[in-house]
């Protein structure tokens, strides 16, 4: 079995720039219906046009196969994980992880920050239990038949 790419430092990240639009919404094509409505997609194509914070893309091998950014609003201490997308047939393979954590060191950064949010489906919500988030509320079909809209929070550890 070859070396996990994420653990062996194969990977690399970079800020998302116009280039990357295609190929991060093939990124959320692959994962319709599954984990994505394909109504969202108009919303995730906006977001990519006019994004509220930084968006951010990594790579395996010079290709795109994660996207995920966050937002901080002026005066808030949450920072909000937005569109955090991993190619479909790579999951289970540590690029959530890596592209979750990578967004959470990059927030917590700003002094400001003692909580990380997120809105994600029921399919998602023990990916991200298992690092810490607490579901708040269930919005049963909030994003379309079959995808319910968890809300999640994670505290920052002070220091």
């Amino acid at each position: 079995m070859p070396p996990d790419p994420v653990a062996s430092g194969l990977v690399s990240w970079r800020s998302f720039d116009r280039g990357d639009r295609e190929a991060c919404l093939a990124l959320f094509d692959s994962n319709v219906p599954d984990f994505f409505h394909e109504g969202e997609r108009p919303e995730f194509e906006a977001f990519l046009d006019d994004l509220p914070g930084p968006y951010l893309v990594l790579l395996r091998d010079g290709a795109i196969v994660a996207c995920g950014g966050y937002a901080l609003h002026d005066r808030a201490t949450a920072a909000d994980l937005c569109w955090g997308i991993v190619r479909r047939d790579l999951h289970g393979r540590g690029f959530g992880r890596e592209l979750t954590e990578g967004r959470i060191a990059r927030a917590v950064a700003d002094p400001r920050v003692t909580e990380i949010a997120l809105k994600t489906s029921q399919h998602t919500v023990g990916f991200y239990e298992r690092l810490g988030f607490v579901t708040l509320s269930v919005e049963i079909d909030g994003y379309g038949p079959g995808l319910d809209r968890c809300e999640m929070r994670r505290a920052v550890a002070a220091g």
